[in-house]
């Protein structure tokens, strides 16, 4: 579809899933060669970022595990700065090479804290793949070990990502039409 309808807004293709899936698969390969002689355990970030996660697992060739935590900083299409954990990690990850698996990373205060949060169980590593960036949006440092695409500041739904709820189930990933 070149343009939908979600609510209020009218979204265009913006990354069809075919290049999605591209930079997916080159990020599962770097991830499988980095960590070969570990048990990463991926820790996904719901609820964007389980298209990422679930096409990346597919990808990743190595003895690994998955679990998922749930964070949320969104209303509508901007950030509230303010992040509420919801749902939070069961495992123990002492020891462990951790890989948070994140939808989008744009201004950076909802993955610092969380790194903040998994630096406080002592784990042996924390990498962190996202799906997208917006490096102009950035606010705070972060390292950024994996990232499938940058991306300009605009507000994109579709392949996991949303506007107030909806539009997660789409394949391509939308902007705002003009």
């Amino acid at each position: 579809m070149e343009v939908i309808q979600i609510k209020d807004k009218r979204f265009r293709t913006f990354i069809p899933e075919a290049d999605i899936l591209k930079e997916v698969s080159r990020v599962a390969r770097e991830i499988s060669r980095d960590l070969k002689d570990e048990r990463p355990l991926f820790l996904s970030v719901l609820n964007g970022a389980f298209m990422f996660t679930a096409d990346l697992m597919k990808r990743v060739d190595i003895p690994c595990e998955v679990s998922f935590v749930r964070l949320s900083s969104y209303e509508g299409t901007s950030s509230t700065g303010k992040v509420k954990e919801l749902v939070g990690l069961s495992e123990d990850i002492s020891g462990r090479t951790v890989v948070i698996v994140e939808d989008i990373v744009d201004t950076g205060l909802t993955m610092r804290q969380l790194v903040g949060t998994l630096q406080a169980r002592n784990p042996k590593d924390i990498r962190i793949a996202t799906l997208l960036v917006k490096p102009d949006k950035l606010q705070v440092e972060l390292k950024l070990d994996y990232v499938a695409m940058r991306i300009p500041n605009d507000f994109i739904v579709g392949y996991g990502l949303d506007y107030d709820g909806l539009g997660r189930n789409y394949r391509d990933i939308y902007t705002i039409a003009e």
